[in-house]
């Protein structure tokens, strides 16, 4: 994972100086105002300050992958998405993963393995998505959500996965980018016919 930095990040780019913005539920907006050492303009950027948080490639027992499936307020729509959310404060993100399958789906794991981060959205916010794989998933809890959630655990045949993708049926970026970390999700084009 990359370090976040407090100063410049860039040869071309300089910050001047941070303004606060309004604390959000999920966010802190930052407003970065930056000189392009190109050009010379400054802008002000939006930074939305967060915590990272963590995804789970959740195999159960018996070979199936385990979901999440929830309603989505973005783009407001059912989704099936790796189990996940956000690392507390002072929290390893290994234990939120552990802790965010458990609660999402009920399932725990003593196999884990660490399949590395991806930044959230580095166009406008600073944290990191951290990708878990658990092995051998079985149900151990019943399941603990936020007021929030309307969560449903979902088994998919892994059979059935690469056809769900292609579908769309999963199509969260986070999950996708830890799915892809696990298994060939695409078929691949041949380059020489375009």
């Amino acid at each position: 994972m990359m370090e976040k930095r407090d100063d410049h990040t860039d040869a071309n780019w300089l910050r001047l100086r941070s303004e606060e913005g309004p604390d959000l539920k999920l966010f802190k907006v930052r407003f970065d105002h930056m000189r392009n050492a190109r050009n010379g303009q400054i802008g002000r950027m939006v930074v939305l300050e967060a915590p990272d948080s963590v995804n789970v490639v959740a195999l159960a027992e018996d070979g199936q992958l385990l979901l999440s499936k929830q309603y989505r307020f973005g783009t407001e729509e059912m989704t099936l998405e790796c189990p996940g959310g956000i690392v507390d404060p002072g929290e390893a993100h290994r234990t939120a993963a552990e802790r965010e399958l458990r609660e999402e789906t009920g399932y725990s794991s003593t196999q884990w393995r660490y399949l590395g981060c991806v930044p959230s959205n580095p166009v406008f916010m600073d944290n990191y998505c951290h990708h878990w794989l658990a092995l051998g998933a079985t149900a151990t809890h019943a399941l603990d959500l936020d007021a929030e959630e309307a969560i449903e655990p979902f088994l998919l045949p892994l059979s059935e996965l690469k056809a769900a993708v292609k579908a769309q049926q999963i199509s969260h970026p986070h999950t996708l980018s830890a799915l892809a970390r696990v298994f060939e999700l695409w078929d691949r084009p041949d380059l020489t016919t375009l």
